[in-house]
């Protein structure tokens, strides 16, 4: 299944929120500096769903703070 999700990096508090629209709202500690924000998210995401983090490819948004990740079995 494709999730957006809405990264936010340097948070004080690493947490997983849903807004009132439905967006997935990923909070991680770590900073948006060589991929470690997009690991740490991956990681975040792996534990929500209860699935290994190999099952989790990040699709679009590299860069950005919204992402689309796309979690298999």
């Amino acid at each position: 299944m494709r999730i957006t999700v809405n990264v936010h990096p340097n948070s004080k508090r690493p947490r997983i929120e849903k807004d009132l629209l439905g967006i997935l709202r990923v909070y991680v500690i770590q900073p948006p500096l060589q991929g470690r924000a997009n690991k740490a998210a991956i990681e975040a995401l792996a534990k929500h769903f209860k699935t290994k983090k190999s099952s989790i490819y990040l699709i679009s948004g590299m860069k950005s703070k919204i992402k689309v990740f796309e979690v298999g079995d």
